[in-house]
C-alpha cells in the first residue's frame, strides 16, 4: 500500500482510514507489547463471610443521569463507511437490550455523506432507548470545527451525549495526522456551553494524568474517561499504516511510542482523586474483575471497545451471550467482596503492589 497522493479524493482516504481503524486491530497484533493496565496490581479483599446471596445483587448505575443495568460502556469504536454499520448496529442492538450505554467513533465522516451517516444513525435506530454519545475529535476541535457541526453530530444519532476524543499521540503518528491541539481547552469549554447535552471527554489509549483531568472539569466536562494505556496501542494502528505507505518518519515514531502513556489503573488512582464529575474507566479492560477494579478505583462505569469489537463482527447474538457473561463477572466479584450494589462496590477493601503502588506514591516536585 502506498502513501495516498494528492490526486486522491479526501472522502476515499478517509473511508480508507476508518476500514484499517477495524481491520487492523481485528488481524494484526496491536496490543501493547510490554505495558500492562496496572489492573493486576490491584488485590481485592476476599470476604468469606459476604451475608448476601448472589441472587441479591444488583449491578445497576446512574450515569449523567441515565439508568445502566450494569456500570459498563460500549465505548467508541466505528463508523463512517458503509460496512461498519452492521458493526455498530450490532452493537447497539446489545446496549439497548442489556440496558447499557454505548458510544459511536467519530463522525466527521457522517457529515461527508448519506451512506457515511447512516452508519452511526443506524446505531439509534437499533437503539431507541439506550443511553448513546456522539463523536468528535479534539483536533478537529482546535482547527475550528465548527458548533454547530457538533450539533449536527448530535442530532444524527439522537445523542444523549458528545465525546471529545482526545488522540495527541494518534494523530502525531497517524500518515495524514493533524497533530494540532493549540486552543482545544477553549474550545471544549465552548461547546460543553452551547452543545445542549453532556460533554464526555475521553483519551484514546494513552491515558489521562490528573493535570489534565482537572483542566477539563475546569472546561466543563461533564465526565471524562482515562483510556489509559495497556490495551489497543492506536500508535501501534498508525505504525502499520505508516509502514505501509513507506512514511518512515512515521512509522519510527509508531515503534518508538507504541507503549507509550500512563497505565489504566495509574490513570484512575490520579483522576479519580482530582476530580468531582463522572470517571469512566477503560483501556485493556478484558473481563467483568478487570471492570470491578475500576469502580474500586473511583471510575463510576468502565469502558470496553477490542473485546466487543471481536464479537460484533459476528453476530449480536454472539456479543450480548459475551456481554451477559461479562456482566456475571462483574456480579461475581460483587459477591465475593460483600458488595449488595455499585456503592458498596467502591467501597471495597483493596490493596496495591508492584509498580501500582510505586506510582501512588510518588509525588512530582
Amino acid at each position: 500500500m502506498t502513501e495516498p497522493s494528492q490526486a486522491e479524493d479526501p472522502k476515499a482516504q478517509l473511508v480508507k482510514r476508518k476500514l484499517e481503524g477495524v481491520e487492523i486491530p481485528l488481524h494484526k497484533q496491536v496490543q501493547a507489547r510490554t505495558a500492562t493496565t496496572y489492573l493486576e496490581y490491584v488485590h481485592l479483599i476476599h470476604n468469606a463471610v459476604p451475608e448476601l446471596n448472589l441472587t441479591e445483587i444488583d449491578t445497576s448505575v446512574t450515569f449523567l443521569k441515565h439508568q445502566f443495568s450494569a456500570p459498563v460502556l460500549i465505548d467508541a469504536m466505528t463508523g463512517g463507511a458503509a460496512p461498519l454499520g452492521k458493526i455498530n448496529g450490532n452493537l447497539a442492538i446489545a446496549a439497548e437490550k442489556l440496558g447499557l450505554g454505548m458510544a459511536v467513533g467519530s463522525q466527521r465522516a457522517g457529515l461527508v455523506s448519506d451512506e457515511a451517516a447512516d452508519s452511526f444513525v443506524i446505531a439509534r435506530r437499533n437503539a431507541p432507548n439506550a443511553f448513546l454519545a456522539a463523536n468528535i475529535g479534539g483536533a478537529q476541535l482546535a482547527k475550528g470545527f465548527a458548533i454547530e457541526g457538533a450539533k449536527n453530530l448530535v442530532d444524527m444519532i439522537k445523542a444523549d451525549a458528545l465525546i471529545v476524543h482526545l488522540n495527541p499521540l494518534q494523530e502525531l503518528i497517524q500518515p495524514e495526522g493533524e497533530p494540532v491541539y493549540k486552543g482545544v481547552l477553549s474550545r471544549i469549554g465552548e461547546l460543553a456551553q452551547k452543545i445542549g447535552v453532556p460533554v464526555i471527554v475521553k483519551e484514546v489509549g494513552a491515558g489521562l494524568s490528573k493535570e489534565a483531568a482537572l483542566k477539563l472539569e475546569l472546561a466543563g466536562a461533564s465526565a471524562v474517561n482515562v483510556s489509559g494505556l495497556g490495551g489497543t496501542s492506536w500508535a501501534g494502528v498508525e505504525q502499520i499504516r505508516a509502514e505501509e505507505r513507506d512514511v518512515k518518519n512515521k512509522a519510527t515514531l509508531g515503534e518508538i511510542f507504541w507503549d507509550w502513556g500512563i497505565p489504566t489503573a495509574a490513570a484512575l488512582l490520579e483522576v479519580t482523586k482530582a476530580v468531582e464529575i463522572p470517571v469512566i474507566g477503560s483501556g485493556g479492560l478484558r473481563n467483568g474483575l478487570d471492570i470491578a477494579k475500576c469502580i474500586v478505583l473511583g471510575a463510576t462505569i468502565g469502558g470496553m471497545a477490542w473485546p466487543m469489537l471481536k464479537r460484533a463482527v459476528i453476530s449480536p447474538e454472539v456479543l450480548v451471550k459475551y456481554v451477559e457473561e461479562l456482566i456475571g463477572e462483574i456480579k461475581g466479584t460483587m459477591f465475593l467482596v460483600g458488595a449488595k450494589n455499585v456503592e458498596e462496590l467502591k467501597k471495597a477493601r483493596y490493596v496495591l503492589t508492584g509498580p501500582l503502588a510505586e506510582w501512588r506514591q510518588q509525588r512530582s516536585p
